[in-house]
C-alpha cells in the first residue's frame, strides 16, 4: 500500500544496525547447539487483533541472514488480522531463522501496533473531512518505519524532518519577539532563499490566531485549544488557511475535535505510546 514511498536505502541501514546490535559477535546459542548446515521451517503467527504492518521488513531481516531463505506471506501489509492467523512461512537455514527472530518480530510488532492505533483514530473521525497526522515524536532512527506504519493505518505524515517545512513554535517565537516579527523574518528569508518551503505556525489562543491570519501562512496549529475555542478559531479563520489541532488528543476526544471543523489533527501518541502488536514465531 505505502511501500513505494519508503526509502529502501534507509530501511536497509536500519536493519543492518538492528541486526548488528542483537547479533554482536555472533549468536552463541545457535553456534553451540545447531548442527552445521541445519535447516528449518517456521511460521509467524498473530496473537493479536489489528492492522499488520512490516511484513516486508521481516522478510528483509531473514534474507539478510540467509539470501536463499524461502519466504511466503499469507497476508499483506494493511490487512486486518485476528489471533491465530498465519502471516508468514519461512524455509531456510535454521540459524538465520532463530537469530533473526527477535529483530523481525520487534519491528513487525512495533509497526503493526502503530498501524492498529492509527486505524482506530481514523475510524473515530470517519464521518468528518479531517486527516489524522503523525508527529516527529518517533523512536530515534526508526522514523522511516514509524511513518510507513502510520500510512498503513490510514493516517498521513506530517513533516519528515526539520528540513521538510518551516514550523514556528512557542520557543521560536520567544526568540524574536512574537508572531508578527517571526513571520516577517520567515517570509523575507523564504523570498531571498527562493525556497518553496511551506509555513506553519503554532498559536495558543484566539489572539495569536488572529495575528497569524494576517500573514500568508499555509497552516496554523491550534495548540491545546478547548473544543469551544477550537470551534471559535475555525469560525475566525473562515477558510483563510488550514487549521491543525494538536495537544492532548486521545481516542476519547478525537471525534469532538474533528466536529469543530479543523482540517488536520496531529497525534503524537501514534508513535510515542506504541502498544506492541503481539506475535510469535514457531519452528516446525
Amino acid at each position: 500500500m505505502s511501500w513505494d514511498k519508503v526509502n529502501l536505502s534507509r530501511v536497509d541501514e536500519i536493519l543492518a544496525q538492528a541486526l548488528a546490535e542483537d547479533l554482536g559477535r555472533g549468536d552463541l546459542t545457535c553456534a553451540a547447539v545447531l548442527p552445521p548446515g541445519a535447516t528449518a521451517r517456521a511460521k509467524i503467527l498473530s496473537k493479536d487483533t489489528g492492522v499488520i504492518a512490516g511484513l516486508p521488513l521481516a522478510e528483509r531481516v531473514f534474507r539478510r541472514l540467509d539470501h536463499s531463505m524461502a519466504v511466503s506471506t499469507l497476508c499483506c501489509d494493511g490487512d486486518r488480522v485476528s489471533p491465530g492467523a498465519t502471516l508468514m512461512r519461512l524455509n531456510g537455514q535454521a540459524a538465520a531463522i532463530l537469530s533473526g527472530e527477535r529483530t523481525a518480530l520487534n519491528l513487525l510488532g512495533r509497526c503493526s501496533g502503530i498501524a492498529t492505533l492509527t486505524a482506530q483514530f481514523v475510524a473515530a473521525v470517519r464521518e468528518y473531512p479531517v486527516k489524522i497526522l503523525d508527529t516527529r515524536k518517533t523512536a530515534p532512527l526508526l522514523r522511516e518505519l514509524d511513518r510507513y506504519a502510520v500510512r498503513l493505518g490510514g493516517g498521513e505524515n506530517h513533516r519528515m524532518g526539520l528540513d521538510a517545512m518551516i514550523l514556528l513554535k512557542e520557543n521560536h517565537l520567544k526568540q524574536v519577539g512574537g508572531i508578527a516579527s517571526a513571520l516577517q523574518r520567515v517570509l523575507r528569508w523564504r523570498a531571498q532563499a527562493g525556497s518553496p518551503a511551506k509555513i506553519e505556525i503554532e498559536v495558543t489562543d484566539l489572539g495569536e490566531l488572529e495575528a497569524a491570519l494576517a500573514f500568508p501562512v499555509d497552516r496554523i496549529m491550534l495548540d491545546n485549544f478547548s473544543f469551544e475555542r477550537m470551534a471559535q478559531g475555525v469560525k475566525l479563520a473562515a477558510g483563510r488557511g488550514e487549521l491543525e489541532a494538536s495537544g492532548g488528543v486521545t481516542l476519547q476526544n478525537v471525534e469532538k475535535i474533528a466536529a469543530t471543523g479543523v482540517q488536520y489533527i496531529s497525534v503524537g501518541a501514534l508513535t510515542h505510546s506504541v502498544k506492541n502488536f503481539d506475535l510469535t514465531l514457531l519452528v516446525g
